[in-house]
């Protein structure tokens, strides 16, 4: 198989980034590149035309390679549901719940071989892959049975390129010592370095890429900028705190509840668009304060969230909130949290069985959790009850075991393509529940949403902001940015010659 393997020397270093710019690298060069990550741990997700469900990172990177993501580009992905188990969708779906330890027991040899599968698959279909790693390869204590770093890539016969974040200090000991930890074959395979994340003036750091080089001989393929605000979903929740905490100081003020097991916060991505838009994140009920508007994302653990927010008395400040007639949107588990009570008849959210605990009571219905979980792209058009005269077709996914049922009728938010009512939208738009991921995706919807909260600050209304196009020529500035710090052609070299062997 041709292709490289990007790993790091820890978690959150830039490797989902790289990956990004590698695959639009190669795809504006003609070749049919395709990404590959062989696990992930992560909340956030990627629903595939097909219905299927992967790592987000996979799914924006196949869009940088320009070409449709599929269950092969990410064959296993750990969803954490608490601090002990994790959920696990194989090839797309979900599969059982497993504790660290169950999962290392049991799971190897089943994970083993659909890592294979799919890397035969890819490299039927494709030219180049580019791999993506997870952590860190020299995790001592995992390592004897690992499926995420040198064994991927040994099953692809790869070289591998190793990543180091120079913004969180110590690169040299981070480089030097990892690849000191690696058993003498894994460290031949290592045939380049990257430093990411670099500001300032790049003349001084030329003695350190010398020193790199003579210690360890192997030459140091870059030293990438710090890119600010770079717009592409980030993986995990390490990427939380960053990618929003340089959101500006607008004239709208939203706060968004940051639940322990938040997921798909992708969905809160493109307010970063928005010039005159604040997003925080309120963890305590100290930070809640007077917001615009509130967003309650979605969450692998509702139930567990659930329960976080009334034990910090966020639910309670909520509640006033929504009383007082505030702005407030609850996406997937934030919808089933709005809601008046949630009953686990599955167990399936919880472990117990037929486990029944009150929600906030600001939409009127309930949610019941049953084994099966709904993963689907969806479409629609606002429900007609709703009042709305923008007649605008909204898309987006669905994620999500619990089924939400509402006491009243005529007060659904969108009739879906497929004929099913979804959703719920009250007090003209001051709530609003629903289970489509991405809802803020559409830009139409996103500004009508917005300007509503502009009128009743007293302030003037805003032409919509397009970001989807905007989405496909970051790619491209990203790469192009990255590839002017890259020796993009002695990567190329490097790959070719591995394959030559």
């Amino acid at each position: 198989m041709k292709g490289v393997m990007i790993q790091g020397t820890a978690s959150d270093v830039g490797k989902s980034l790289i990956v990004t710019a590698l695959c639009r690298m190669f795809a504006n060069e003609g070749k049919r590149v395709v990404p590959f990550k062989s696990q992930n741990m992560s909340n956030n997700s990627y629903v595939t035309r097909d219905g299927k469900e992967i790592g987000r990172a996979q799914g924006i990177q196949a869009e940088a390679a320009k070409i449709e993501a599929t269950v092969w580009m990410n064959p296993i992905l750990l969803k954490p549901r608490s601090n002990q188990d994790s959920e696990i969708v194989y090839l797309g779906k979900s599969l059982k719940t497993l504790s660290g330890k169950g999962y290392r027991d049991t799971f190897y040899e089943k994970g083993l071989d659909v890592i294979k599968q799919s890397l035969d698959q890819l490299s039927s279909e494709y030219e180049l892959v580019v791999i993506e790693g997870a952590g860190s390869p020299v995790e001592i204590n995992l390592k004897d049975r690992e499926l995420v770093n040198m064994k991927v890539a040994e099953l692809a016969d790869v070289p591998v390129v190793l990543v180091a974040d120079i913004d969180r200090g110590g690169v040299f000991a981070s480089i030097v010592g990892t690849l000191e930890l690696l058993e003498p074959d894994e460290r031949q395979r290592v045939a380049g370095v990257i430093i990411n994340k670099f500001r300032g003036d790049m003349s001084l750091f030329e003695d350190g890429i010398d020193w790199l080089e003579k210690k360890t001989g192997i030459p140091v393929l870059g030293v990438l900028p710090y890119v600010e605000n770079h717009m592409i979903d980030g993986e995990d929740s390490l990427s939380i705190s960053q990618q929003f905490a340089a959101s500006k100081k607008g004239n709208l003020d939203i706060a968004v509840i940051q639940l322990p097991f938040i997921s798909n916060y992708s969905d809160l991505e493109p307010f970063l668009y928005e010039e005159d838009v604040s997003i925080r994140w309120v963890k305590q009920a100290s930070e809640f304060g007077t917001p615009d508007a509130v967003i309650i994302p979605g969450t692998k653990s509702t139930i567990n969230d659930l329960n976080t927010l009334k034990d910090n008395q966020i639910d309670i400040l909520i509640q006033n909130y929504f009383d007082n007639g505030g702005y407030v949107v609850g996406i997937c588990g934030g919808y089933q949290i709005l809601g008046e009570e949630i009953i686990d008849e599955a167990g399936s959210d919880t472990g117990i069985a037929n486990n029944i605990v009150r929600g906030l009571g600001c939409i009127p219905g309930r949610t019941i959790f049953y084994e099966e979980k709904e993963t689907v792209r969806a479409a629609g058009v606002y429900h007609e009850n709703t009042g709305l005269s923008i007649n605008r077709k909204l898309q987006g996914y669905e994620i999500h075991l619990g089924k939400t049922v509402l006491h009243q009728e005529g007060c659904s938010f969108l009739s879906l393509e497929n004929g099913k009512e979804e959703g719920y939208y009250g007090r003209n738009g001051h709530i609003i529940g629903t289970y489509l991921h991405h809802l803020f995706h559409n830009d139409e919807w996103r500004n009508h949403w917005l300007n509503q909260i502009r009128k009743s600050k007293g302030l003037h209304t805003k032409e919509t902001t397009y970001i989807r196009e905007y989405l496909d020529k970051r790619y491209d500035e990203i790469a192009n940015r990255m590839k002017e710090h890259l020796n993009f052609e002695m990567l190329n070299d490097i790959i070719n010659k591995w394959c030559s062997k």
